[in-house]
């Protein structure tokens, strides 16, 4: 995509403009570096457009492809241009929450993507013990209603089936709830005084949340509230 100006704005969007991009970008500043976890923070894409967009941001030096040291597959790491995206990514996140948040729809609150980013928002540090398994239940979801986290000292774990552990902390909700209080749209003492929000296990775990599970990047961000939130 070319657009035959010196403007660095367009410049920028030759290399930013098609769909997917900035999300991938997204995912790599995140944390993701295999393929499957870029896969599993994007969702809808299918893993033929992934490959040709992770070749083309290799190609524009955006992203650094290296061989797995005695596997098959490669890792992605972003390059220090895709770093200074940082701010960048963040204006844009703040921006959509100021202007784009009549575009929400029920199908935006999956559970899927929720589970992955509270996955890598768990800070194994600040929980006590060697192992900690979550459970988290969505009555509203229809596919998939119960998921749990295998928290251990130094790795997180999603499980779709019972791990068979002794459950530390049990969270019910719907998606939109958990999402809404994940990303700072509600309080979790309020959605759990509204009875939203249902948080069962010892008081040292669920007096605050984000003792143990840091909150979205845009939880203090400004932002208009959201339609049927509470405040």
């Amino acid at each position: 995509m070319r657009y035959g100006q010196f403007c660095p704005i367009a410049k920028a969007n030759e290399i930013l403009g098609e769909k997917w991009t900035i999300l991938i970008i997204r995912e790599l500043l995140m944390g993701a570096r295999r393929f499957n976890e870029l896969q599993r923070g994007l969702g809808l894409i299918s893993p033929a457009l992934l490959t040709t967009r992770l070749k083309a941001l290799e190609d524009q030096g955006m992203v650094v492809r290296r061989q797995i040291g005695g596997q098959r597959g490669f890792e992605y790491f972003p390059s220090k241009a895709a770093e200074e995206m940082l701010p960048v990514l963040v204006a844009m996140g703040e921006w959509g929450l100021c202007w784009a948040r009549r575009n929400l729809s029920d199908s935006d609150y999956d559970a899927e993507f929720l589970m992955y980013y509270l996955e890598r928002s768990i800070m194994p540090e600040s929980l006590p013990g060697n192992e900690t398994v979550i459970r988290f239940e969505f009555p509203d979801y229809e596919t998939q209603k119960n998921w749990w986290l295998v928290v251990n000292r130094d790795t997180v774990e999603v499980c779709i089936k019972d791990p068979g552990r002794d459950v530390d902390v049990f969270l019910s909700s719907s998606v939109r709830t958990m999402a809404d209080v994940w990303m700072g749209d509600r309080s979790y003492r309020s959605a759990v005084k509204d009875g939203d929000l249902s948080v069962v296990g010892p008081s040292s775990l669920t007096r605050n949340l984000f003792d143990w599970l840091r909150p979205s990047i845009f939880a203090e961000s400004p932002r208009p509230p959201v339609s049927g939130a509470a405040a």
